[in-house]
């Protein structure tokens, strides 16, 4: 999943450097993430913290190709739901 449309990174992008040992402020040096809108700032950090605490970012069910976000994620505001951006 991209979090950051303006530099395109992604949820795994972030993952990488999260696991070689990088905090949110390293990561937004190294990709450049949240530092142009700052539209995805929350759900990147989402990303971080969901990856610092070892829980799933998000599982694909290959039957399906459904992709699961973590909660945090999938209620992080900087993500509207299909109700919020349908008014």
């Amino acid at each position: 999943m991209i979090v950051c449309v303006c530099r395109r990174v992604s949820d795994r992008d972030i993952a990488r450097h999260v696991r070689a040992g990088m905090n949110f402020d390293d990561i937004q040096f190294e990709l450049g993430v949240a530092t142009q809108c700052g539209q995805c700032e929350g759900c990147a950090r989402d990303v971080v913290a969901q990856c610092a605490s070892g829980h799933a970012v998000a599982t694909l069910h290959n039957e399906n190709a459904v992709i699961q976000l973590a909660p945090s994620i999938r209620e992080s505001k900087a993500w509207p739901t299909l109700s919020s951006s349908a008014a």
